[in-house]
């Protein structure tokens, strides 16, 4: 098995878009997670999607230039959370979610992209929690019926803060939602104070890998503070014949104290403990 190594454009948001596709070939990636995030992307949605067409045209050409594959199209409507998250009560903000998700798809196919993910959801406190998570599951399972009528690999990140915020959360969907895939983030799992083991189990279904060293109350930690066992993980992405990319992905934003690591620096440890894992 041979694994590809990504990065993405949303870990280094200081630099100009076109710049973290060069960074992402100097550091010896073969793909770039691309992000469509509202409010906080180096490329902006709302004019991204009102012309999928040649704004997947410039964008492609742009990634290809540098040798790199479109790992992932990673789609946010919303600045936070519950803003836009496609289980929300309101039939109208539902109907604004879907159309988000429908134009990112086009934006994906026309990119020749093969995979998008997006946040699953949120429990809504004015709810039972099982109102929430049947609406996710809804949601979800027919975008995941469009997704793969173009051909497109459909995933969520079961993160803290969304409606499945522990691998049995997670699993459940997965189990409520056939057609359903992992964008697969030990660490949201590890700040929990997760083992490894319990984690683990998710691989079978994980079709996007993001790997981002972490520990017991620090989403995002430097590797000498790690407590994630990569080298395990890639084994039992060998053994699950993962065939996806895995995406080193580091964040900088003003959240769990994301912006208090060297993102380029730990990005760069993290590839070489990968590399040599993945060479065993």
């Amino acid at each position: 098995m041979t694994l590809k190594l990504a990065t993405a454009d949303y870990s280094f948001p200081l630099l100009e878009w076109e710049q973290t596709l060069r960074l992402a070939r100097d550091l010896g990636m073969q793909g770039i997670d691309i992000s469509l995030f509202q409010g906080r992307s180096q490329l902006k949605p709302d004019e991204i999607l009102a012309n999928p067409s040649k704004s997947a045209a410039r964008i492609s050409a742009a990634v290809e230039s540098q040798g790199l594959e479109i790992a992932d199209i990673f789609g946010q409507p919303g600045k936070t959370f519950h803003e836009n998250a496609p289980n929300d009560p309101d039939e109208v903000v539902r109907k604004r979610a879907g159309e988000f998700f429908y134009r990112i798809l086009e934006f994906t196919t026309r990119c020749n992209g093969k995979h998008v993910t997006i946040l699953p959801g949120v429990h809504f406190e004015r709810e039972s929690y099982a109102d929430s998570f049947e609406r996710c599951a809804d949601e979800l399972a027919w975008r995941c019926e469009a997704a793969a009528k173009v051909g497109v690999r459909f995933a969520v990140e079961a993160h803290l803060g969304s409606i499945v915020p522990t691998p049995e959360d997670a699993q459940k969907l997965l189990d409520r939602v056939p057609g359903l895939t992992l964008t697969l983030d030990y660490g949201h799992f590890t700040y929990q104070g997760i083992p490894d083991d319990r984690i683990e189990p998710l691989m079978s279904r994980a079709s996007h890998f993001h790997a981002r060293c972490a520990r017991k109350e620090r989403l995002q930690a430097p590797l000498k503070e790690n407590t994630i066992d990569f080298p395990r993980i890639v084994q039992a992405m060998r053994r699950e014949r993962y065939s996806g990319f895995v995406a080193i992905e580091y964040v900088w934003i003003d959240w769990e104290h994301c912006n208090e690591v060297d993102n380029l620096s730990e990005t760069i440890l993290l590839r070489d403990l990968v590399r040599a894992a993945m060479a065993e």
